[in-house]
Order: structure tokens, then sequence, then C-alpha cells
């Protein structure tokens, strides 16, 4: 049990280490918590955008484009 002791003790600097490792894991947390909202946001609105426009194409396909006249 001597040596697990002294690897967490980290050579006397365990005080500085660990906090820094706590910090790292909370700001990656936080990162990924972000991005993952990040992520339902835009799709929700990706979703809208596409209920709200046709499809691609369809003006083409129906006559209608007046691009083509």
């Amino acid at each position: 049990m001597g040596a697990m002791a002294e690897y967490f003790a980290m050579g006397g600097y365990a005080v500085y280490v660990w906090p820094a490792y706590a910090v790292t894991v909370l700001v990656l947390i936080g990162m990924m918590v972000a991005s993952v909202r990040s992520l339902r946001r835009h799709r929700k609105l990706l979703a809208a955008l596409e209920a709200v426009r046709p499809p691609r194409g369809a003006s083409r396909r129906s006559g209608n484009d007046p691009s083509l006249s």
C-alpha cells in the first residue's frame, strides 16, 4: 500500500495536481453538455426550416421555376 499512497501523494504536489485534474474534467463535461445542447437546438431549427421550405427541385418538376422562363 505504500506505493499507492506515494502515487496519490504525487511527490508532495497532490495539492496542485488533483484539483487541476478536477477542473479539467469539469471543463470537459461542461463542453460536452454545451455541445449536445447546441446540437439538439440546431437539429430542431433545421427540422423547422425544412418543414417550411419545399424540397429541392420541386419547383422545377412542377414547371413553376421562374429562372427557366
